[in-house]
Protein backbone atom coordinates (compact mmCIF):
# COMPACT_ATOMS: atom_id res chain seq x y z
CA UNK A 1 0.00 0.00 0.00
CA UNK A 2 1.01 3.79 -0.99
CA UNK A 3 -0.41 5.26 2.44
CA UNK A 4 -0.29 3.70 5.73
CA UNK A 5 -2.86 5.62 7.44
CA UNK A 6 -6.23 6.15 5.46
CA UNK A 7 -8.27 8.97 7.64
CA UNK A 8 -12.16 9.43 6.52
CA UNK A 9 -14.58 12.09 6.87
CA UNK A 10 -17.79 10.73 8.07
CA UNK A 11 -20.84 12.55 6.39
CA UNK A 12 -21.26 11.98 2.54
CA UNK A 13 -17.65 9.92 2.88
CA UNK A 14 -18.25 6.91 5.08
CA UNK A 15 -22.51 7.10 5.78
CA UNK A 16 -25.14 9.06 3.61
CA UNK A 17 -26.56 11.23 6.23
CA UNK A 18 -27.69 14.12 3.80
CA UNK A 19 -31.34 13.85 4.06
CA UNK A 20 -31.10 12.88 7.89
CA UNK A 21 -29.09 16.39 8.61
CA UNK A 22 -31.10 18.13 6.20
CA UNK A 23 -34.41 17.47 7.56
CA UNK A 24 -33.74 17.46 10.52
CA UNK A 25 -32.25 20.97 10.52
CA UNK A 26 -34.93 22.48 8.62
CA UNK A 27 -37.40 21.51 11.22
CA UNK A 28 -35.35 22.80 14.44
CA UNK A 29 -35.56 26.05 13.00
CA UNK A 30 -39.27 26.13 12.00
CA UNK A 31 -39.39 24.76 15.62
CA UNK A 32 -37.23 27.02 17.36
CA UNK A 33 -37.07 30.50 15.14
CA UNK A 34 -40.16 29.99 12.99
CA UNK A 35 -38.14 29.93 9.71
CA UNK A 36 -39.18 28.62 6.81
CA UNK A 37 -36.50 27.02 4.53
CA UNK A 38 -36.44 24.99 1.80
CA UNK A 39 -34.21 21.88 2.15
CA UNK A 40 -32.11 23.22 -1.33
CA UNK A 41 -31.13 26.34 1.07
CA UNK A 42 -29.61 24.72 3.83
CA UNK A 43 -26.95 22.31 2.08
CA UNK A 44 -24.03 24.28 2.95
CA UNK A 45 -24.45 23.45 6.63
CA UNK A 46 -23.10 19.55 5.44
CA UNK A 47 -19.74 21.46 4.89
CA UNK A 48 -20.02 23.00 8.35
CA UNK A 49 -19.49 22.66 12.25
CA UNK A 50 -23.15 22.48 13.37
CA UNK A 51 -22.30 25.75 15.28
CA UNK A 52 -20.87 27.54 11.93
CA UNK A 53 -24.18 26.49 10.62
CA UNK A 54 -26.52 27.88 13.11
CA UNK A 55 -24.17 31.27 13.36
CA UNK A 56 -24.58 31.61 9.78
CA UNK A 57 -28.31 31.42 9.95
CA UNK A 58 -28.67 33.86 13.03
CA UNK A 59 -30.57 31.50 14.60
CA UNK A 60 -32.18 33.55 18.56
CA UNK A 61 -30.26 30.95 20.86
CA UNK A 62 -28.13 28.42 18.74
CA UNK A 63 -27.53 26.09 21.97
CA UNK A 64 -31.45 25.37 22.36
CA UNK A 65 -31.80 25.38 18.16
CA UNK A 66 -28.98 22.44 17.98
CA UNK A 67 -30.45 20.30 20.63
CA UNK A 68 -33.88 20.44 18.94
CA UNK A 69 -31.74 18.99 15.72
CA UNK A 70 -29.88 16.65 17.29
CA UNK A 71 -32.85 14.92 19.09
CA UNK A 72 -34.52 15.40 15.43
CA UNK A 73 -31.70 13.54 13.76
CA UNK A 74 -32.83 10.78 16.45
CA UNK A 75 -35.59 10.90 15.24
CA UNK A 76 -35.05 10.34 11.81
CA UNK A 77 -32.32 7.93 11.91
CA UNK A 78 -34.11 5.96 8.96
CA UNK A 79 -32.46 8.47 6.77
CA UNK A 80 -29.20 7.24 6.85
CA UNK A 81 -27.19 4.66 5.55
CA UNK A 82 -23.43 3.30 4.79
CA UNK A 83 -22.20 3.51 1.31
CA UNK A 84 -22.27 0.35 -0.78
CA UNK A 85 -19.15 -0.62 -0.66
CA UNK A 86 -17.70 0.90 2.48
CA UNK A 87 -17.98 -2.16 4.95
CA UNK A 88 -15.38 -3.87 2.32
CA UNK A 89 -13.14 -1.63 2.14
CA UNK A 90 -12.97 -0.91 5.69
CA UNK A 91 -12.45 -4.56 6.56
CA UNK A 92 -9.71 -4.51 3.69
CA UNK A 93 -7.73 -1.45 4.84
CA UNK A 94 -7.91 -3.61 8.60
CA UNK A 95 -6.71 -6.84 7.66
CA UNK A 96 -3.97 -5.58 5.51
CA UNK A 97 -2.90 -3.45 8.80
CA UNK A 98 -3.56 0.39 7.63
CA UNK A 99 -4.40 2.47 9.83
CA UNK A 100 -7.24 4.13 10.14
CA UNK A 101 -9.19 7.80 11.64
CA UNK A 102 -11.76 10.38 11.91
CA UNK A 103 -11.72 13.71 11.32
CA UNK A 104 -14.91 15.12 11.14
CA UNK A 105 -17.15 18.44 11.58
CA UNK A 106 -19.55 17.27 13.79
CA UNK A 107 -19.40 17.38 17.72
CA UNK A 108 -18.20 14.60 19.96
CA UNK A 109 -22.08 13.54 20.97
CA UNK A 110 -23.48 14.39 17.01
CA UNK A 111 -20.78 11.81 15.98
CA UNK A 112 -21.81 9.30 18.72
CA UNK A 113 -25.26 9.42 17.70
CA UNK A 114 -23.94 7.64 14.67
CA UNK A 115 -21.95 5.12 15.75
CA UNK A 116 -24.39 4.27 18.73
CA UNK A 117 -26.31 2.53 15.57
CA UNK A 118 -24.01 2.14 12.77
CA UNK A 119 -21.43 -0.75 13.66
CA UNK A 120 -18.21 1.63 12.15
CA UNK A 121 -16.45 2.63 15.42
CA UNK A 122 -14.25 -0.60 15.78
CA UNK A 123 -12.01 -0.09 12.77
CA UNK A 124 -10.77 3.59 13.94
CA UNK A 125 -7.95 4.11 16.22
CA UNK A 126 -7.77 7.96 16.24
CA UNK A 127 -11.18 9.83 16.46
CA UNK A 128 -11.27 13.60 15.73
CA UNK A 129 -14.18 15.73 15.94
CA UNK A 130 -15.08 19.69 15.77
CA UNK A 131 -14.81 20.40 19.27
CA UNK A 132 -11.15 18.82 19.99
CA UNK A 133 -9.32 21.91 18.09
CA UNK A 134 -9.75 25.24 17.94
CA UNK A 135 -10.24 25.89 14.13
CA UNK A 136 -11.92 22.83 12.74
CA UNK A 137 -11.91 22.34 9.10
CA UNK A 138 -11.03 23.66 6.45
CA UNK A 139 -8.36 24.89 8.39
CA UNK A 140 -5.54 21.91 9.00
CA UNK A 141 -6.08 21.64 12.64
CA UNK A 142 -7.57 18.50 12.92
CA UNK A 143 -5.37 16.62 10.33
CA UNK A 144 -2.23 18.22 12.14
CA UNK A 145 -3.90 16.61 15.57
CA UNK A 146 -3.62 13.27 13.85
CA UNK A 147 -0.45 13.26 12.99
CA UNK A 148 0.63 14.16 16.62
CA UNK A 149 -1.59 11.40 18.10
CA UNK A 150 -0.44 8.83 16.23
CA UNK A 151 3.06 10.05 14.88
CA UNK A 152 2.34 9.49 11.26
CA UNK A 153 3.99 11.15 8.32
CA UNK A 154 2.57 13.27 5.83
CA UNK A 155 3.22 11.38 2.96
CA UNK A 156 2.43 8.12 4.47
CA UNK A 157 -1.62 10.00 4.96
CA UNK A 158 -4.43 9.83 2.45
CA UNK A 159 -7.35 11.93 3.58
CA UNK A 160 -10.70 10.99 2.00
CA UNK A 161 -13.40 13.18 2.14
CA UNK A 162 -16.67 14.33 -0.02
CA UNK A 163 -16.37 18.70 0.29
CA UNK A 164 -13.95 21.42 -0.65
CA UNK A 165 -13.37 21.95 3.32
CA UNK A 166 -11.94 18.31 3.62
CA UNK A 167 -9.53 18.74 0.45
CA UNK A 168 -8.79 22.18 1.64
CA UNK A 169 -8.08 20.79 5.08
CA UNK A 170 -5.44 18.09 3.55
CA UNK A 171 -3.86 20.64 1.34
CA UNK A 172 -2.83 22.93 4.17
CA UNK A 173 -1.63 20.16 6.13
CA UNK A 174 0.43 18.87 3.87
CA UNK A 175 -1.41 15.30 3.04
CA UNK A 176 -2.97 13.72 -0.13
CA UNK A 177 -6.31 13.70 -0.79
CA UNK A 178 -9.46 11.62 -2.14
CA UNK A 179 -12.55 13.47 -2.76
CA UNK A 180 -15.36 10.75 -2.32
CA UNK A 181 -17.15 11.22 -5.74
CA UNK A 182 -20.03 8.96 -4.70
CA UNK A 183 -20.99 11.46 -1.92
CA UNK A 184 -19.57 14.62 -3.52
CA UNK A 185 -21.93 17.56 -4.89
CA UNK A 186 -19.23 19.48 -7.10
CA UNK A 187 -16.47 17.06 -7.92
CA UNK A 188 -15.26 18.57 -10.68
CA UNK A 189 -15.35 21.97 -8.87
CA UNK A 190 -12.86 20.55 -6.24
CA UNK A 191 -9.16 20.37 -6.40
CA UNK A 192 -8.19 16.48 -5.16
CA UNK A 193 -5.29 14.14 -5.58
CA UNK A 194 -7.73 11.53 -6.52
CA UNK A 195 -11.01 11.45 -7.61
CA UNK A 196 -12.82 7.58 -6.83
CA UNK A 197 -16.03 7.03 -7.74
CA UNK A 198 -17.08 4.59 -5.80
CA UNK A 199 -15.54 2.64 -2.59
CA UNK A 200 -13.94 0.10 -4.48
CA UNK A 201 -11.78 2.58 -6.90
CA UNK A 202 -10.99 3.66 -4.06
CA UNK A 203 -9.69 0.36 -2.92
CA UNK A 204 -7.73 0.00 -6.30
CA UNK A 205 -6.19 3.28 -5.79
CA UNK A 206 -4.91 2.52 -2.87
CA UNK A 207 -3.71 -1.49 -3.50
CA UNK A 208 -2.44 -0.84 -6.63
Amino acid sequence: MKYKHVVFDVDGTLINTAQNILTALRDALRTTDGLAYEISDLTFSLACPSVVTLERLKVKDPDATLAVWIENEKKYTDMFYIFEGIQELLDQLKNSGCHMGIITSRTREELDLIFDLIPLRQYFSAVICSDDVVHPKPAPDSLLKYIEMTGAGKSSILFVGDTRHDMECASAAGTDSALAVWGACDPPEIPADYYPGTPDELSRILFQ
